[in-house]
C-alpha cells in the first residue's frame, strides 16, 4: 500500500461544559505522552461547535502539539467558512479535516455547499496551499451512496479538488480496506489513506455508532460481543484483541498510519498504542 513511515493520530471532540473541558485537558495530557503526529478536533453540524472547536485547537497548539480542526460544510455559508479559515490562518493552523457533515435537525437547506469536494475546492481557492487537507473515505461505502462506484467516484472528486490525504471511517474487516485501496489505485488515487480505528468499550455504543455511520460489525464479532451481556471486562478484553490484530495486519500490509477515534477516553487507545509498540511521530 505504501512504503512511507507510518504516522499515528488521535481524534477528540470539543467539550460542552467547563467540567468536560477539565476532563479533556487531563485526558489530553496523558494522550500527549504517546506523541501522536496530530490531534484532530471534531466540528458540530452546521458549525454548532465552531467556537469550542477553535478553543480546543488553540489549547492543543499552546501545549506544543499539532492540531487539525474538522470543518463541515453542510449548513454553512461561504462567508462563514471563509471567516473560519481566516481565523485558523491567523492562528497558524496548517492542517484541516474537510467533511460534508450532516444537516442539522430542523434545517431545510444544506447551505452554500452540498458535498465535501465543493468545500475542498473552496478552501483551495481561498487559501492556496496553506492547509494540508484531509478528507473522509469509506471502505465499506457511505450509507447514502447509490452504489459502490458512485461512492468511489465521490471520493475521487474530493482528491481531484485538492485533498492531500484521507482518513477512513472505522471498520473491522481488513479485506474491506485492502479492496478499497486497490480500487482507488486502479482509478489513479494515490494519496495516503489512513485507516480510522475505533476501540471497543461498549457493545451497545458501538452498535449505535455503527448503525448511524454504516460501519459493519462482522457477524462473528457481534455474536461474541452480544454473548458477554453487561460484562464490560470481557467486552474490553475481546475488543482489545480484535482491534490489536486488525492494526497489526494493516501496518504489516503497509497502511500509511492509524487514526484513533478516542471518544476523549485515554485507556483503550493507550493500551492499543502500547500493544502495537507505536513509535512517536517524527519531528515536523
Amino acid at each position: 500500500m505504501t512504503t512511507t513511515v507510518p504516522t499515528f493520530s488521535l481524534e477528540l471532540f470539543p467539550p460542552q461544559t467547563p467540567e468536560g473541558a477539565e476532563k479533556l485537558r487531563a485526558a489530553r495530557a496523558q494522550m500527549a505522552r504517546l506523541k501522536p503526529r496530530f490531534f484532530s478536533v471534531t466540528f458540530g453540524a452546521g458549525g454548532s461547535t465552531r467556537d469550542r472547536t477553535l478553543e480546543t485547537v488553540l489549547e492543543i497548539q499552546h501545549e506544543g502539539h499539532q492540531a487539525a480542526p474538522h470543518l463541515s460544510c453542510i449548513g454553512s455559508t461561504r462567508a462563514s467558512i471563509r471567516s473560519i479559515l481566516d481565523q485558523y490562518r491567523a492562528h497558524g493552523i496548517r492542517h484541516l479535516v474537510a467533511l460534508r457533515g450532516d444537516l442539522p435537525s430542523g434545517m431545510a437547506r444544506p447551505g452554500s455547499f452540498r458535498y465535501a469536494n465543493e468545500l475542498v475546492e473552496f478552501i483551495r481557492s481561498e487559501t492556496g496551499s496553506w492547509f494540508h487537507i484531509e478528507v473522509a473515505a469509506y471502505p465499506e461505502y457511505h450509507p447514502q451512496a447509490k452504489s459502490p462506484l458512485d461512492d468511489l467516484l465521490a471520493f475521487k472528486r474530493k482528491i481531484d479538488a485538492g485533498a492531500d490525504s484521507a482518513i477512513t471511517q472505522y471498520f473491522y474487516n481488513f479485506d474491506a480496506y485492502s479492496h478499497f485501496i486497490d480500487e482507488c489505485q486502479a482509478i489513479g488515487i494515490n494519496v495516503p489513506i489512513v485507516p480510522g480505528i475505533m476501540p471497543i468499550s461498549s457493545f451497545s455504543s458501538l452498535a449505535r455508532f455503527s448503525d448511524n455511520c454504516g460501519a459493519e460489525i462482522p457477524r462473528w464479532m457481534r455474536k461474541r460481543l452480544e454473548s458477554y451481556g453487561d460484562d464490560r471486562v470481557s467486552i474490553r478484553a475481546f475488543g482489545l484483541d480484535v482491534v490489536t490484530q486488525l492494526c497489526e495486519r494493516l501496518l504489516a500490509a503497509g497502511a500509511p498510519g492509524l487514526h484513533f477515534y478516542t471518544l476523549n477516553q485515554v485507556d483503550l487507545t493507550r493500551t492499543l498504542w502500547q500493544r502495537l509498540r507505536l513509535a512517536p511521530a517524527a519531528e515536523a
